[in-house]
């Protein structure tokens, strides 16, 4: 019972105590200043319209690395043919719409981990990653590398409160993605320890435009591969969905029912696919509209290891909160001590003594012989944990035990020198 009790007692306080850690482990991921900065200046001088779609589809990490692999497998595959080709697929929408950009999915594939942090920071606080994409167009705009060309068009709007700067295709029915360096096109970036990558696409040519600003790849022919926008100005930090063009490339359940020509995103946490979400708030508003095996599926990880404590302290009908308070104090103090010498009986062979003395007698008793040895294994399991909370109803038990090993070691000894009669005189031999 010794040993029983001190399995359990080290399970018990590693359990108590792993839940407060993983608890102060899972908390808010959050992103600085110049974190957003860093992490927007790849995509911040893209159209309007891809950005928007770049965004939505970062909430869904997993659909992601599902679309890098097909368009690697499928090089010759662009524009609404190939949105129109994946339509079977089980992706969110917004991932659908990007496999007609080859190159910006080959771009996410080699950053995973920026995929997830960019739409962990658009859940937790949309305008704040809007406005550090309005800040950096503003850099490269007042550097002289964003400028009205063949490929797009630069809008400034002057509002009351700030400047608002748009990008557009030229021509709507052709998609250009910007290439730039990041640490050239923006001038002296103003956070030394958060300096962005950049990237090139495989194969292309680095021309002067790039080394001093925007340059441009091939021309994507869509028309309603992309149907996102951005909203700037009042109400800033969202993005909205043309609903047309949705519905005209989208089908079967993918299908929006609105009769608004234009409506705001939300995110469909049950396209999640188990990925867990990064901030308190995301996790409280997006959580609870999980369904069935979904919904168990929300936290992972450190997450993970709080719900599994939790769950085997509520099996054996123990309270986190109260078990840690009995921890606390004099209380705690005796149920540490308890377990630390049931621990030292362990170690120093205490258990089992009469055990080890039959076997070196070479008269090793089989108790799985008895045809009760299960339900007396099953009460014994029941009663030494019944009390393993109370560290002075637990030492009353193992004294009693003990007493119970040493009657049995007498009796044992007296039947080997011979006597074996009870007391009292007419005892026959047992």
């Amino acid at each position: 019972m010794k040993k029983l009790l001190a399995i359990f007692g080290n399970t018990l306080l590693a359990a108590l105590l792993c839940v407060p850690l993983s608890i102060a482990q899972a908390e808010d991921k959050t992103f600085s200043e110049a974190e957003l900065d860093q992490m927007m200046a790849p995509i911040a001088l893209y159209p309007d319209s891809l950005l928007a779609q770049i965004l939505m589809a970062c909430t869904y990490p997993a659909d992601i690395s599902e679309a890098v692999k097909w368009s690697k497998d499928n090089p010759k595959q662009e524009g609404d043919a190939a949105v129109k080709a994946v339509q079977n697929k089980s992706w969110d929408p917004s991932v659908m719409s990007l496999v007609a950009f080859p190159q910006v999915l080959s771009m996410m594939g080699e950053q995973p981990d920026w995929v997830q942090n960019v739409g962990d920071a658009f859940l937790a606080s949309s305008e704040k990653v809007m406005d550090s994409v309005q800040k950096l167009r503003n850099k490269a705009k007042n550097e002289g590398n964003l400028e009205t060309t063949e490929q797009q068009k630069v809008i400034v709007e002057q509002q009351p409160a700030e400047t608002v700067i748009i990008i557009e295709p030229a021509d709507p029915q052709v998609v250009y993605v910007p290439v730039y360096n990041t640490t050239v096109v923006y001038g002296t970036w103003w956070w030394p320890h958060y300096r962005p990558w950049y990237y090139y696409p495989p194969g292309y040519r680095f021309g002067g435009a790039v080394m001093r600003g925007i340059g441009f790849g091939v021309g994507i022919g869509i028309t309603n591969a992309l149907w996102g926008g951005c909203s700037w100005g009042r109400g800033r930090g969202d993005v909205n969905i043309n609903v047309n063009k949705h519905n005209n490339i989208n089908i079967n359940n993918n299908k929006i029912n609105s009769n608004n020509r234009n409506t705001n995103w939300k995110h469909n946490s049950n396209n999640r696919r188990g990925v867990p979400y990064a901030d308190k708030k995301s996790r409280k508003q997006y959580n609870n509209k999980r369904g069935g095996a979904d919904q168990r599926k929300d936290y992972r990880g450190r997450d993970a290891q709080r719900d599994k404590a939790r769950s085997t302290l509520d099996k054996r009908a123990v309270d986190p909160a109260s078990g840690r308070k009995q921890l606390q104090g004099s209380g705690g103090d005796k149920a540490r001590s308890s377990v630390n010498k049931a621990n030292r009986d362990v170690n120093q062979g205490k258990f089992g003594n009469s055990s080890r003395q039959n076997h070196s007698s070479g008269k090793t008793r089989d108790t799985r012989k008895s045809g009760n040895y299960a339900n007396q294994s099953h009460r014994s399991r029941d009663n030494a944990f019944r009390n393993a909370g109370n560290a002075k109803k637990s030492r009353q038990n193992i004294n009693r035990g003990n007493s119970s090993n040493r009657s049995t070691r007498n009796r044992s000894s007296s039947h080997r020198s011979g006597g074996g009669r009870r007391s009292g005189g007419g005892g026959r031999r047992r």
